[in-house]
């Protein structure tokens, strides 16, 4: 079941929430959508693990009649930039066998984006911005442009567009959208993190120049990456090492006379209750039991990191697809419904609203 804003008048006036629905540009639609056909999810047609599938489909196909113009190298082994190479090379076979993997890709993209589009939240959707990982590729910007002309061919009328940020950059800089702008005065940057199913990102996000509309040119102007999935670690290894991580950029931006606000934002995966617990959708987080009443994100960073500079530490909490998608809030001005997908270990989604009334900040 998606999180869902019945009436975002509830929201206009109530305190600040993790998972809060209505922020101070948009109004979340949706997020976490859990959309179901009659073979399952429907995301599971569009992320990482399908293209794979896609393209292994195509080479054992060639294989069966002659050599595999990629090679002996096993489909999941062959990285984001080796996909690119080949697409770019000189070996126009090879280049083609991908070119197969992106229209079967993209053929089945858009009919899960079509399957979206039928959802009442989603009604009147002008565009969607596509992000998560595979965006970062030559092959996934090619399919997700390839998916548009599928749409509008079939008489779809919505923009899909890879999202302006670098997707590991546009996790943390989202952040910035979940408060208001007063609660950043006297500062210039914050902390932001972005906890996924294999890594942990932690950036100081610079708020840029203050006569920029809408934050339009934030930046990250310091991060760190942790590949847990490599580590296995337990629930509180994780949040420690977190910890560690943020301590290490905080010292940093003090020592370069950077200001962060005593403010850790954070990107998570699942449905974020309102008192910072996750509801269900943390099942491939580090260590499990992410979701166990016992436990709460905020809380526990908050008691590890008590303080920021001289102030209290404050900490913010929403879906990761959600963060990702309020990176693109300064490019949206010429649209009022948008939406964003992520295209990853799954397919994140959320859909937004753009406020009437909120002029450029």
């Amino acid at each position: 079941m998606a999180k869902s804003s019945s009436d975002p008048r509830d929201e206009v006036n109530a305190p600040l929430a993790h998972g809060a629905l209505n922020l101070p540009l948009v109004t979340i639609d949706d997020y976490n959508n859990e959309l179901r056909d009659k073979d399952g999810f429907v995301g599971d047609n569009a992320n990482k693990k399908t293209f794979q599938q896609k393209l292994d489909d195509w080479r054992k196909r060639i294989r069966k009649v002659g050599d595999d113009p990629i090679g002996k190298t096993a489909t999941e082994r062959l990285s984001k930039k080796k996909i690119d190479a080949i697409l770019k090379g000189d070996d126009l076979a090879a280049a083609a066998l991908v070119m197969g993997a992106v229209e079967d890709f993209a053929q089945d993209f858009a009919d899960v984006i079509g399957k979206f589009l039928k959802d009442k939240r989603w009604g009147k959707t002008e565009r969607i911005v596509v992000g998560g990982g595979f965006r970062r590729s030559h092959f996934g910007e090619l399919t997700i442009a390839r998916t548009m002309v599928i749409l509008k061919a079939a008489g779809v009328d919505v923009e899909v567009v890879p999202i302006v940020h670098h997707p590991d950059e546009a996790g943390l800089i989202g952040a910035i959208h979940l408060m208001p702008r007063w609660m950043f005065k006297g500062h210039e940057a914050i902390l932001a993190v972005d906890i996924g199913g294999t890594n942990v990102r932690a950036g100081v996000v610079n708020f840029g120049k203050d006569d920029v509309p809408n934050f339009a040119d934030a930046s990250v102007w310091e991060s760190a990456i942790w590949r847990h999935a490599d580590d296995e670690p337990s629930r509180t290894a994780t949040i420690e090492k977190l910890a560690a991580m943020l301590r290490d950029l905080i010292g940093k931006a003090e020592k370069a006379n950077l200001k962060p606000a005593p403010i850790i934002a954070i990107a998570c995966p699942g449905i974020i209750k309102a008192d910072g617990s996750i509801e269900r959708g943390g099942q491939n987080l580090p260590g499990g039991n992410w979701e166990s009443d016992s436990f709460n994100l905020p809380a526990a960073l908050m008691k590890a990191i008590p303080e920021i500079g001289d102030d209290s530490t404050f900490v913010m909490m929403h879906n990761d697809a959600v963060v990702q998608g309020l990176s693109q809030i300064p490019f949206m001005n010429d649209v009022s419904r948008w939406a964003v997908l992520t295209i990853g270990t799954g397919l994140g989604n959320a859909h937004f609203t753009n406020r009437e009334g909120t002029k450029a900040r």
